[in-house]
Order: C-alpha cells, then structure tokens, then sequence
C-alpha cells in the first residue's frame, strides 16, 4: 500500500463511522487518503474528523460555493477506488450510472479499479433487485468486497454487515500483490494454447480407439498458465476432468473428441498464439470408415483398415513464426532420450517434455509425474517425481525464461 494514492467513498449508512478507522489504517500502511462523502454520510461522520484523519480537505459535492471539485482529475489520480460503507441506494446508483453526487460521477470517471464493500439491512441485502445490481456492478470488472455476518443495526442477525476495515485493508493489499506478481510474470496477457487429454477415433457408434491419458497434466499446464496471467486456450479432448472453478473464466476449453477436431481447432488458434504446449496423447490412427452401425459379433477374426490422423505437433512446427514457443510432450517405453530427441527435431520444439513409463508414477492416470526437459540446445533438465500441478510450475518456469 506504500504510495497507493486510494479515493475513499463514503455513503449514507450506520457503517461509515468506520470509515474513520479505514481511513486511519490506509494511511498507516503508507497509503494516500482522499474522501469522498454523499450528503447523507455526513450525518453519520463528519467531514471534519476525515479531513483532519486524511489531511485533505472532504468533498461532499461536485461543486460548492468556493470551487468545482474536479471529479475527472480524482478519478485519473488514484489507483484505487474504495466505496464503503455502499448502501443499497448508491449500488443501484453506480449499477446504473446515475451520477448524481460526487462519489458516482467520480466512480464513472475512475480508470483505476474500484472496490465496493456494501453495507445494508439482512432483508435488503439479499433482495432480488440489490442482488441484480450487485453482479451488474461485478460483471463492468468492479471488486466486490464481501460483507460480513453478525448483529445489524436493525437487531436483526444475519448477512449485510460492512467488512471490517482491517479485511478491506487486506483486500486491498492482497490486490496489489496480485498486481505486482503479474506485472512480474513475462507470461501475463500471453497468449497459450494447450492441448490435453486423448482423443478417441470411433470404430462404429459404440466401439473407439484410445488411450489411457485422463487430461490431468495438460489441464494443471491451463490452470497454472491462467495463474500467470496468461490467455489460455485449452483444447481438450474427452475427459472425466475439469477445470476447477476458480479458473472457469479465465480458460477458454474447446471441447473436442477425435484427432482431425483437436488438429483444427489447435490449427485454427495457434497464429495468435505465442505459446504452444502439446501435452494431448493424440491417438496416431483412426479406422478408415466408421461403420453407421454397430458391428456384430461374426465367427472369425476381424480386420480394421486403419490410417494415419493429422500430425498436429508436426504442422504447428511448419507455422512456427519467430517468437513463438513450441512445447511437445514424449511419453516413451524404450531408448526414451534418442527417440525424444529425434521428436525434438523433426517437430522443431524449443524443448520437449520426456517421461517414461518404466518410472513409476510417471505417465498415465497418475496424479504424479516424472520427467526430464530436453531443449534445442540439446541441454537436460531431470526432475524428481512430483504431482502433475508442480510438473505444470516447472513447465512454465521454463516458458518464461524464452520471455527474459
């Protein structure tokens, strides 16, 4: 919070008497302190003791008799908007762009992100038309801070309490910590596309060629681009696994089933796409005609023609551009490093990712992995076994240092 210059916005609720407290606690973090107030704020707390806390001077209106306080320039100097306490009225206000006190005209002149902690009655709180004006708030990209349970000020107990000023302290650090990490990642607002999972190529509408890959490497691979910052696009084939919540709006999954799906859509999406990471085990042949209908068990032996799928990994390696970064994935059952390093080549990944069956843990349907990095430069990196989600650390690790 050291420096963070933070417009304070306070409404017309019981709860804005902590706002002095707010106040106090952002400038002992280091931050500096403008307060904004409704009218109606200033009959819970007075803008003299805010002015004489923030050592600025309050403003309750756009304008007034000795000068028109510039919301616009308010607006451009900070870097964070807080509103709280945010009573019901003001969320509709803001939700609706009704600019008609400062806080709101100052809220839809603001480029820095804006955090709301609302304060209201348990019955107002959970009634349909707040709730509404709540998300319309969340989905323009405002920060919600979430209001706590307890005593309210009609007697009732339940849900609407304002957070307490030290948890909107914390949210808010924990915000700019977020910040300055991704500011750190050279993979923030890069573009990724993954592929995961097998793929199945169908033999009739009941019967289809496979493999053993649940998805899990290449979905911990999204989840932990997405923690990076990146703008990940996860091509997966059919899998029991999914994106945890928490990663649901920041990963775009194309759900795909066969090889001639996976190879257009990763195609398609790969010329905007800086990183490219191939961790799908792609089924090599598919049957030459899928029969309409299932096929009956008939005496003898059956036979199958089978022919080649798409080489994804091979096609991308012909499109690669300058500056993109190509990963491939070797799974491998003997001469496991030669055979990865012909892959390497004939593929042109800046470096691929080798395991081997014969370790144990490595490889399909294991939540763990073993592997070793083998780049263009012909350099070798061995890992110990470890879960696929720190596998997926050590993968990306490696992609950002091509960003240095």
């Amino acid at each position: 919070m050291q420096g963070k210059k933070i417009l304070l916005g306070i409404t017309g609720s019981i709860a804005a008497y902590k706002a002095a407290f707010l106040t106090r606690l952002l400038i002992k973090q280091g931050a500096e302190v403008q307060v904004l107030m409704t009218p109606a704020a200033t009959k819970f707390i007075t803008p003299l003791t805010l002015a004489t806390l923030s050592k600025r001077p309050v403003h309750s209106q756009v304008s007034d008799e000795e000068s028109w306080n510039n919301h616009v320039e308010m607006g451009l100097w900070a870097d964070a908007m807080v509103i709280a306490p945010t009573t019901a009225t003001t969320i509709a206000k803001l939700a609706n762009g009704m600019a008609d006190n400062v806080i709101v005209a100052t809220y839809l002149s603001a480029r820095c992100p804006v955090f709301f902690a609302p304060a209201m009655d348990l019955d107002m709180w959970v009634h349909p038309a707040t709730l509404q004006n709540v998300r319309q708030l969340q989905s323009y990209g405002n920060h919600l801070i979430p209001v706590g349970h307890g005593e309210l000020a009609s007697g009732l107990v339940g849900a609407g309490r304002m957070a307490e000023p030290e948890d909107i302290v914390q949210f808010l650090e924990d915000y700019f910590d977020e910040e300055a990490r991704r500011n750190a990642s050279s993979l923030a607002n890069k573009t990724i596309v993954i592929t995961a999972g097998p793929t199945f190529e169908d033999i009739d509408p009941v019967r289809y060629i496979g493999n053993r890959s649940s998805g899990r490497m290449g979905i911990a691979i999204a989840e932990e681009a997405a923690k990076r910052w990146a703008k990940v696009k996860l091509v997966l084939g059919p899998s029991m696994l999914e994106i945890a919540k928490t990663f649901e709006k920041d990963i775009e999954v194309i759900h795909v089933r066969n090889a001639e799906q996976m190879f257009e859509a990763t195609v398609q999406n790969y010329p905007n796409a800086d990183v490219a990471v191939m961790a799908a085990a792609v089924a090599d042949y598919r049957p030459k005609i899928m029969a309409a209908e299932k096929i009956k068990k008939k005496t003898g032996d059956m036979n199958i023609k089978l022919v080649r799928t798409p080489d994804i990994a091979a096609r991308l390696g012909t499109m690669k551009q300058k500056g993109q970064i190509n990963v491939g994935f070797a799974l491998e059952t003997e001469n496991e490093l030669k055979n990865a390093q012909r892959k390497l080549v004939k593929k042109n990944f800046d470096f691929i990712v080798l395991n081997s069956l014969k370790d144990k843990g490595a490889g399909f349907q294991h939540d763990t992995n073993k592997v070793t990095f083998v780049d263009a430069q012909n350099n070798m990196t061995n890992f110990e076994l470890k879960s696929k989600s720190a596998v997926a650390v050590d993968i990306l690790d490696k992609v950002e240092t091509y960003f240095q």
